[in-house]
């Protein structure tokens, strides 16, 4: 087994001249199996790549779970007081105050679930540590990040109900229930 470094590492006329010189040598030596460094490298961290781009698959998947989650739960909650905002309403409250609570109410519960998460994600990073390359495990612009997306998430949750919902006439949204 031999190692040539060379500028030309992985060209066919590296190859080519190495074979004439070893058969200037021994013309009968076989010669196969010629790799670069480089192809041996990918080879050894091939299994590691694919574990990571699986895990970053799944971690998507899971942020998107996570956002369509959120928007679906608080939207729900949202839409299920169209009766309490046609009341508020009706009784004079102004739309632009009604909304702001709604979107309060709608952080606050955002607020509550990020501080969970973010204590039990750092928690189970721990664990993971060892396929993380590159980044710490407590990894403060990715923790920043999804944090940031799943409070919009939530903004947007509270935010589009609620203004849907006082956009109904106040006398159709009491017939409604």
């Amino acid at each position: 087994m031999f190692a040539i470094r060379s500028n030309r590492a992985g060209t066919e006329g590296l190859l080519a001249e190495a074979r004439r010189v070893i058969w200037s040598v021994n013309g009968k030596q076989p010669i196969f199996l010629a790799t670069t460094m480089k192809e041996l490298y990918d080879q050894s961290i091939a299994r590691t790549s694919f574990t990571l781009v699986m895990l970053a698959i799944a971690g998507g998947m899971a942020l998107v779970l996570g956002i369509v989650g959120i928007y679906g739960v608080i939207a729900y909650a949202v839409s299920q007081r169209t009766r309490e905002i046609g009341i508020r309403i009706a009784l004079g409250a102004q739309p632009a105050g009604l909304l702001r609570m709604y979107v309060r109410q709608g952080l606050r519960l955002a607020g509550v679930g990020a501080v969970v998460g973010l204590a039990t994600a750092a928690g189970l990073t721990r664990l993971m540590s060892s396929l993380l390359f590159g980044v710490t495990a407590l990894d403060p612009v990715t923790y920043a990040a999804v944090t940031a997306l799943l409070i919009c998430a939530a903004v947007l949750a509270s935010y589009l109900p609620a203004r849907r919902a006082m956009a109904i006439d106040p006398v159709e949204a009491l017939r409604a229930e």
